[in-house]
């Protein structure tokens, strides 16, 4: 599966753009990335004019051989007349204006609108964007254009998912696998004559992921009992685990694109509340697998959970909006070059909102009762193909860490 610039001309079309320039500070911008694949470049940007092939612009020769990997058109940094610009000691916004006129004019894109993407420093692009207008430009926003053009991954894209998603079960097991050697005593976990504590368990983790070549640029969520309870609650390192409480073990590393994987623990015996909202959101995370075909919408599988969960006992987004109790999420989002991306579970999502062959995401009901102080979610990556959903991680869902 190879990226469809034929659908980037159709946007560019309906919103009168000649082209889209994407401005990144590296080549792991999630607007870039997509385009040039796994090199390794600094500062550079993209102009893709509707009906042409891409080109790629970069602002030193060392890279020429980086830049000569994406198999793209170059500008390269002569042409660009970098050195010149550098001479005149322009600011950096001057500089990056001053260089995409340039480029803009080596891929033949006339003044007149274009949409900008690209996650740079905000003063540096509004200063290149005033220096373009100077040059007769109009820039409209062009990052729900990359959104969209990134929403169907490519075969390399998914296999990068896959080996991703295989560093993240390999950590979530050295979780379980410590936790399960635990032993009991005075209403705390020991393991090797020490109090088991969230530090240990992350640095575990970090360890397995960094074997894997995998990074965390946004952390990881080892969230024991009331912790949990707030989904997006980190945890504590210094926080001893106990017997009968939950631990909500949610993993998003990153190798050529993230991944991102929930399991929830209890070690010893499971307290009744727990165990009844573990098999809810089990049979919820179920019933989210049969139904995420091609052709679904995400928010369609959304309102099926808050059906089941409600149908439970539980307050959902739907029957109690603002709940903090419960269902209090969505049930999944996109995955790729960034953590949070289309297709979308939002009930305002108009195509980015609806599967299709290409898409991957995740599938994450999830029951919360800070004043009880428990948590569960269950969390798969899910890569969806022409004959349907394929989960990337295929791990135990027990409670038990014993029975992984």
């Amino acid at each position: 599966m190879t990226r469809d610039l034929a659908a980037l001309d159709r946007d560019l079309a309906e919103m009168g753009c000649s082209a889209l320039v994407v401005v990144a500070g590296s080549s792991r911008d999630p607007d870039l990335a997509p385009f040039v694949g796994s090199v390794h470049l600094g500062g550079s940007f993209l102009v893709a004019p509707r009906g042409c092939e891409p080109s790629l612009g970069f602002f030193t020769p060392m890279e020429r051989e980086e830049a000569a990997r994406t198999g793209l058109g170059l500008l390269e940094p002569a042409a660009l007349e970098v050195g010149k610009r550098i001479e005149e000691g322009l600011s950096a916004g001057d500089f990056v204006g001053a260089v995409l006129a340039r480029g803009l004019e080596l891929a033949g894109v006339a003044p007149g609108r274009i949409a900008l993407a690209g996650h740079g420093a905000a003063g540096v692009l509004w200063a290149a964007g005033s220096r373009l207008a100077g040059r007769g430009f109009t820039l409209v926003p062009g990052n729900d254009l990359t959104l969209l053009l990134r929403k169907t991954k490519t075969s390399a894209e998914i296999a990068a998912a896959r080996a991703a998603a295989e560093g993240t079960a390999a950590a979530l097991r050295a979780v379980a696998r410590l936790l399960a050697a635990a032993a009991v005593r005075d209403g705390e976990l020991w393991l090797e004559g020490e109090r088991l504590k969230v530090g240990r368990l992350r640095a575990e983790v970090g360890q397995t992921l960094a074997v894997h070549g995998l990074e965390q640029p946004q952390g990881n969520i080892l969230a024991p009992g009331r912790d949990g309870a707030v989904p997006h609650s980190t945890g504590d390192d210094g926080r001893v685990l106990r017997p009968g409480e939950s631990l909500v073990a949610d993993l998003f590393p990153r190798g050529g694109i993230f991944a991102d994987c929930t399991r929830t623990f209890c070690v010893g015996e499971t307290p009744e509340p727990l165990a009844r909202a573990y098999a809810a959101v089990l049979d919820a995370l179920a019933a989210a697998h049969r139904e995420a075909v091609a052709g679904a919408r995400g928010f369609a599988l959304q309102e099926a959970a808050c059906a089941r969960l409600g149908g439970a006992g539980y307050p959902t987004p739907l029957s109690h909006p603002g709940t903090e109790i419960g269902y209090v999420h969505g049930l999944g989002h996109g995955v790729g070059h960034e953590l949070h991306e289309h297709p979308s579970f939002r009930k305002q999502a108009g195509r980015e909102g609806v599967l299709a062959p290409g898409d991957l995401f995740t599938l994450e009901p999830g029951l919360y009762d800070p004043e009880a102080g428990w948590g569960v979610r269950l969390e798969d990556l899910v890569a969806l193909g022409e004959d349907g959903p394929q989960s990337l991680t295929p791990l135990p869902y027990d409670l038990d860490p014993r029975a992984w």
